[in-house]
């Protein structure tokens, strides 16, 4: 999926009209969010970067220019708002990118047609933005669920070894006699192993305690909501 920014987004005006980009300016400007805005000129249309803007609006445009500006248009991702005069023909667009939308300049009102419907994509481009970012996170606790159930199911047999390595290890540290003929080394490295299970064992044991806090949270909430149904069908 191609990279959506919503914090401050960006409206692309291609024209070779110093006015017409103005009067698109001036009137978003009304609008209770003014989004940043970058100026190009048709002869630069053929280095355009999508991703340098969220949304982009051409108009202005010698006859000419129009032809080139839409075939580079025609690759772009983003939706574009072409604004022309009804009697223009230089305009053939395709069917081909349902973003390449045309609006034609037939009377004074024709800024606030463009700003609403670019105002509406940028909506949709943040909505779209929020489904992925939920998106993502979902995958991410879907990924912990599965490890927490994991541990959940092995938490026993996690329990059971580390019984053994705790146990074993506290015998030998607590019989001097069979810890003597070994080297210190040996006997020091036998003392970490017996810290290190115990530290396993605490990390168990809370994990456990969580489990049990978790298990009355839900509870107590879903006490909750079953009050909260009684009480509404109460007030109806």
């Amino acid at each position: 999926m191609e990279n959506l920014r919503v914090d401050q987004p960006t409206v692309l005006i291609i024209s070779n009209d110093a006015e017409f980009s103005s009067v698109i300016a001036s009137r978003w400007k009304s609008e209770r969010a003014t989004p940043t805005f970058t100026l190009m000129t048709s002869d630069l249309c053929p280095g355009l970067n999508s991703e340098n803007f969220d949304v982009a609006i051409v108009g202005g445009l010698p006859l000419d220019a129009w032809p080139s500006v839409i075939k580079t248009l025609q690759t772009c991702r983003k939706p574009v708002l072409l604004v022309r005069h009804a009697d223009n023909p230089a305009i053939q667009t395709s069917n081909t990118n349902p973003r390449l939308m045309t609006l034609l300049q037939k009377d004074d009102n024709w800024p606030d047609t463009a700003v609403v419907i670019l105002s509406e994509c940028l909506r949709n481009i943040r909505a779209a933005a929020t489904i992925q970012r939920l998106e993502h996170k979902a995958v991410h606790l879907t990924r912990d669920a599965t490890l927490g159930r994991y541990i959940l199911e092995m938490r026993h047999s996690l329990n059971n070894a580390l019984t053994s390595v705790l146990g074993n290890s506290e015998l030998l540290v607590l019989e001097p006699e069979t810890l003597a003929p070994l080297e210190p080394k040996v006997r020091s490295q036998i003392e970490t192993i017996r810290n290190m299970a115990l530290r396993i064992h605490e990390i168990m044991q809370r994990f456990s305690s969580l489990e049990k806090e978790l298990n009355i949270a839900e509870k107590q909430t879903a006490n909750e909501s079953k009050a909260n149904a009684h009480a509404a069908g109460a007030s109806l």
